[in-house]
């Protein structure tokens, strides 16, 4: 789906409020794909296409987060040993590629704050695993640490604990360099950040790298299901609250996933949303696209998989104009 010429005249005459924007990203998801459990690569889950990140990286992005199911990484516990393993050993591969070629890649454990349907419970087991998972990165400063994808329905204490359980463990195998994404609990949603996840403000690290990551739908029920926006606005709307809250208590937030139906409303949206985070670069350090990934359907609206996928022929004009 090629965007609009009117659109697309409209979209070369604005340019955005300011370039200040630190990460532009995509997340690349595949390797979470699926339930089974190891589940066998090529058809259960796969990896990145290295040759689509090369693509979106001379274009100017700089950022990819790349999803991993716990359950593969460490099999039968989360405190199992997994380095040795096939599915890290392919999963540092795809990591090292990006850094390699002077990009960010986000390590992004995509379980919800749950280890095989059950939620993580214990922080200790869960610094063992993060202590297994950084120690192979821990001299690499492209790396970036995302501590667990949407956290949900949890108690609120506990997702505060499980985080900082997994910033000590990160810096306690002597990652210093690397930022840390935390994420928050009800699907660490902007629009509900400043209500919901105020307490997260209490997390420390010791290397004073850490950024709140928040993810933001635009249609009405906020899953990002739908490609039906909810007005033309609906982007700042829904951050204003998450970008006072990061004023007032001297956060940086990112904004690790967002998407927008091909149409001009959401187009509208999607635009006004990277000009409020430009404008407020003091607080917002970018913003990464869902989803690229080679398996992706042809018809799947949010798909950012170059050349191919219909959200990156309808947005990929409009978010190079934020890259760094």
């Amino acid at each position: 789906m090629r965007l609009p010429l009117l659109l697309a005249a409209a979209a070369s005459a604005i340019a955005p409020a300011s370039a200040a924007l630190q990460f532009l990203g995509v997340s690349e998801s595949v390797a979470e794909f699926g339930t089974a459990v190891p589940g066998t690569w090529g058809v259960d889950f796969y990896f990145p296409n290295e040759a689509t990140i090369s693509t979106l990286i001379s274009q100017g992005f700089n950022l990819f987060r790349v999803p991993f199911m716990m359950e593969r990484m460490a099999v039968g516990s989360i405190t199992a040993d997994f380095q040795n393993g096939a599915y890290f050993k392919n999963y540092s591969t795809i990591i090292n590629y990006i850094t390699n070629a002077g990009a960010y890649a986000v390590i992004d454990p995509h379980n919800y704050g749950r280890y095989d349907g059950n939620i993580i419970e214990s922080t200790s087991d869960f610094g063992t695993f993060w202590t297994n998972l950084a120690t192979p990165f821990k001299s690499n400063s492209k790396v970036i640490f995302d501590t667990n994808n949407e956290y949900h329905d949890m108690d609120q204490t506990l997702v505060l604990n499980l985080n900082q359980a997994a910033i000590n463990a990160i810096r306690g195998v002597g990652a210093t360099s690397q930022y840390i994404f935390a994420e928050g609990n009800s699907y660490t949603g902007a629009w509900t950040w400043n209500t919901t996840n105020t307490n997260l403000v209490a997390l420390t690290d010791s290397s004073n790298k850490l950024i709140y990551e928040m993810h933001q739908y635009l249609d009405s029920d906020g899953s990002g299901t739908s490609a039906t926006c909810v007005d033309s606005t609906i982007g700042v709307d829904r951050v204003i609250g998450a970008t006072e809250w990061l004023k007032a208590n001297n956060k940086k937030g990112v904004l690790g996933e967002f998407a927008g139906g091909p149409n001009s409303v959401c187009y509208s949206a999607v635009q006004g949303l990277l000009n409020h985070l430009s404008q407020n670069s003091d607080v917002w350090v970018g913003a990464s696209y869902w989803a690229a990934g080679p398996w992706w359907g042809t018809t799947t609206w949010s798909s950012f998989e170059p050349t191919t996928g219909i959200s990156y022929q309808y947005y990929d004009s409009l978010l190079t104009q934020y890259k760094p």
